[in-house]
């Protein structure tokens, strides 16, 4: 299974391609974006490179990835479910680390939980995932909040080893997750 075209009452989430390089150049030119993720904007140079391998995140398990979000036509940011890359993150079968980033303009409109759920319903009822998580940093409340209103449950609070440590980092990095029979017994129970 290819990514699909995956869509929310308001957001249309396309497969990430070389089409939407533009819109990645400006999200990641924000530093308020880019806060707990580097700390400083990013240029467009290592963003074309972040690019290739983000769309390369689609390769090593059908049906995960990048996804582009717009509403309404205007690009609001990207989600991604990709394979776990760390030893500490556990085997990569089964189970995908979930993410988000929205442009500034676009925050605090629950866009970024609602494009966050349609990720974990087709991980767990496209893909049949056992299990999706998500990390930010202890001191990003924004997205720990956004973890929380999606049915996510904090697992661990953990430190990473950084060359250049951002503000907050001392406090640690969390990781929050969710399975599949947590996931379906917080759904709507269907009439027949």
């Amino acid at each position: 299974m290819s990514q699909q075209i995956l869509r929310t009452d308001r957001i249309t989430l396309v497969p990430l391609s070389d089409e939407h390089l533009d819109h990645e150049i400006e999200l990641d030119a924000d530093p308020e974006v880019m806060r707990y993720l580097t700390g400083r904007a990013r240029s467009p140079a290592e963003v074309e490179v972040l690019h290739r391998q983000r769309l390369a995140a689609a390769d090593p398990v059908a049906g995960l990835g990048f996804w582009v979000g717009f509403v309404d036509g205007r690009f609001v940011g990207w989600w991604l479910l990709e394979p776990p890359t760390r030893a500490d993150q556990g085997p990569v079968d089964g189970q995908a680390e979930l993410g988000y980033r929205l442009l500034r303009r676009y925050w605090r409109q629950g866009l970024a939980g609602e494009g966050a759920r349609e990720l974990l319903r087709h991980g767990f009822e496209d893909l049949r995932l056992t299990r999706v998580f998500a990390e930010t940093m202890a001191v990003n409340a924004a997205s720990r909040a956004t973890m929380t209103s999606i049915g996510m449950q904090h697992i661990r609070t953990f430190h990473a080893d950084w060359e250049e440590p951002l503000p907050g980092s001392d406090l640690g990095e969390v990781e929050y997750a969710i399975t599949r029979e947590q996931w379906l017994a917080s759904q709507p129970a269907t009439r027949g």
